[in-house]
């Protein structure tokens, strides 16, 4: 049984928190600024609990679907599903297990959050397929990333206003920008494979395409704070994250996949930076 709970956790890149860290942010930062302040303590428990088991489900959906394709890259070979120390079938499951407790959490919150959560289960389960025909999967991903904006206003608000949403597609830019220096590592193997990536589509403006994307989030999240007139603490926490997105040029103008692969890894920081800025605003109000 440890031996099947250590498949598990690697099935869930429990050991890769930067990922549901990069989902985390945003909502958080979102819930902030729903509820005014600090959301209360149950809130704060059921989006950030949710938001990593719902990030752990996603893993072994994309896993599954992807199984045939990652076999033929080199970084995801070794992945429980793709090397079969895991069956397709058991991978279902244990996602099934983590998005059923995930939406016990949601029912926690009202009505309008709950379903919510079932648009959101379902643009997950889509993604993996994406790649198949969309030449820019990572902006439908951005989606899938940024949906727990709105589900944060419906649960602290009742409703979602055109606020959630200008924040859901700012926040979308910043998933194109990462999500893109991630796919700048496996483009080698990803063109061999015939899936479809943004950093296939932008081609030799991968690099520019990043550095907009980072531009757009900063700059509507800034019109967003502005509008609500938070202080300096908001504003130096997008400072501070646009100097980090500043130093990605360095790190992946050459396109090397390691550095790309790191430029990536950082994002959470960003993201961080963005919530601390967020979370003082509102401390100092």
């Amino acid at each position: 049984m440890s031996n099947r709970l250590r498949l598990w956790l690697d099935l869930i890149r429990w050991n890769r928190p930067a990922g549901w860290l990069l989902l985390l942010w945003p909502t958080l930062s979102a819930l902030w600024i729903a509820s005014g302040g600090f959301p209360g303590w149950l809130l704060l428990t059921v989006f950030t609990v949710g938001t990593i088991l719902m990030r752990s489900a996603g893993c072994t959906i994309n896993d599954v679907a992807d199984i045939d394709f990652d076999r033929h890259v080199r970084r995801t070979a070794r992945r429980p599903v793709t090397s079969g120390a895991v069956s397709p079938r058991e991978a279902l499951a244990v996602g099934a297990a983590l998005a059923l407790a995930a939406f016990c959490l949601v029912l926690l919150t009202n009505t309008l959050a709950t379903g919510l959560s079932f648009a959101a289960l379902l643009i997950a389960i889509a993604y993996p397929y994406t790649k198949r025909w969309l030449a820019l999967p990572q902006a439908y991903l951005g989606v899938a990333f940024s949906f727990g904006i709105p589900m944060a206003f419906a649960a602290a608000q009742g409703a979602v206003p055109l606020l959630a949403w200008w924040l859901l597609l700012g926040n979308l830019f910043w998933v194109l920008a990462y999500d893109t220096e991630y796919a700048m590592v496996d483009r080698a193997d990803d063109l061999k494979i015939g899936i479809k990536t943004s950093a296939i589509t932008f081609g030799r403006m991968d690099v520019a395409a990043v550095m907009t994307s980072y531009a757009l989030f900063l700059a509507m999240w800034l019109a967003a704070g502005l509008q609500l007139g938070l202080g300096w603490p908001f504003q130096l926490g997008l400072l501070i994250a646009g100097a980090m997105a500043a130093w990605h040029v360095l790190l992946i103008r050459n396109r090397d996949p390691e550095r790309c692969f790191i430029a990536f890894k950082q994002n959470h920081w960003l993201g961080f930076a963005v919530f601390a800025g967020t979370v003082g605003a509102y401390a100092l109000r």
